[in-house]
């Protein structure tokens, strides 16, 4: 079992920037591919970046890639979004995964755990 929390969300202008954090419980955290997934209003959440377990892979969205940078820190139990040069359509409920295998993390159904999620607002 994985437990997931994630918090740094908020309001911030266009151009800004944001760093999400998520802190994972469990012995077993860093066997886990971890993932950024967001969900705006009416729309189906999609995949925004992720990280194998060692760290030494990660995969962003064409949308985000270049303005954002996920990274993990095994010894914390912590996986962190950078997030700069945010926009408008950078607005949606952030969630951090966990994927036991990742095999295909850009994929929503492959991870096996999510947290409660954390709202970011870019304002224009």
């Amino acid at each position: 079992q994985v437990l997931l929390v994630e918090s740094g969300g908020g309001l911030v202008q266009a151009g800004g920037s944001l760093r999400l954090s998520c802190a994972a419980s469990g012995r077993t955290f860093s066997t886990y591919a971890m993932g950024w997934f967001r969900q705006a209003p009416g729309k189906e959440r999609e995949f925004v970046a992720a990280i194998s377990w060692s760290g030494g892979s990660t995969y962003y969205a064409d949308a985000v890639k270049g303005r954002f940078t996920i990274s993990r820190d095994n010894a914390k139990n912590t996986v962190y979004l950078q997030m700069d040069s945010l926009k408008p359509e950078d607005t949606a409920v952030y969630y951090c995964s966990a994927d036991k295998f990742g095999l295909n993390p850009i994929l929503v159904r492959e991870y096996d755990y999510w947290g409660q999620g954390t709202q970011v607002t870019v304002s224009s």
